[in-house]
């Protein structure tokens, strides 16, 4: 079976992700899956590079905002601080009428000589009405551009 094409966002630890133990914080790992999120699916400023998946609007005037609904990461090895960027990997376990189940994994940076995977996460997100707080649909648009990343969900091994 061939593998499901994903997006790799490179994501930049920065020195306060850490935490007393020196290593990449449990909660900074969810601001770090947010950042990669939002480059991967919100539209650029003019000029900006964009995956062909960044069809959504930025900010709450567009009409459209994206709840997490559910989350879960499994965390695998610790990361310690880095100056190469993360790669984050992510595509979709499943496309809803308004839902969309983000999945993604933590690598260390590609060139590295001995790849690390230092966590697995998926993501419930739901795309709600700003004014009336409803679920709308995922577009045409955004389905046209999400279904070429539609894969096997992940499968936690610490269950």
């Amino acid at each position: 079976m061939a593998r499901t094409p994903r997006l790799h966002i490179p994501i930049h630890l920065r020195w306060g992700d850490l935490d007393a133990f020196n290593h990449v914080n449990n909660t900074s790992m969810l601001k770090l899956l947010e950042e990669a999120r939002v480059r991967a699916f919100w539209k650029p400023e003019a000029g900006e590079q964009a995956p062909a998946t960044a069809v959504l609007d930025s900010g709450i005037e567009q009409g459209i905002l994206t709840l997490i609904a559910r989350q879960e990461i499994e965390y695998l090895a610790p990361v310690p601080y880095q100056r190469r960027p993360l790669e984050v990997q992510m595509w979709f376990g499943k496309l809803g009428g308004s839902s969309l189940e983000v999945c993604y994994e933590v690598h260390n940076d590609p060139a590295s000589v001995q790849r690390t995977l230092y966590a697995r996460s998926t993501a419930v997100i739901v795309l709600v009405d700003a004014g009336s707080g409803r679920p709308v649909r995922i577009s045409p648009e955004m389905r046209a551009a999400w279904e070429p990343f539609v894969g096997e969900p992940i499968s936690y091994s610490r269950r």
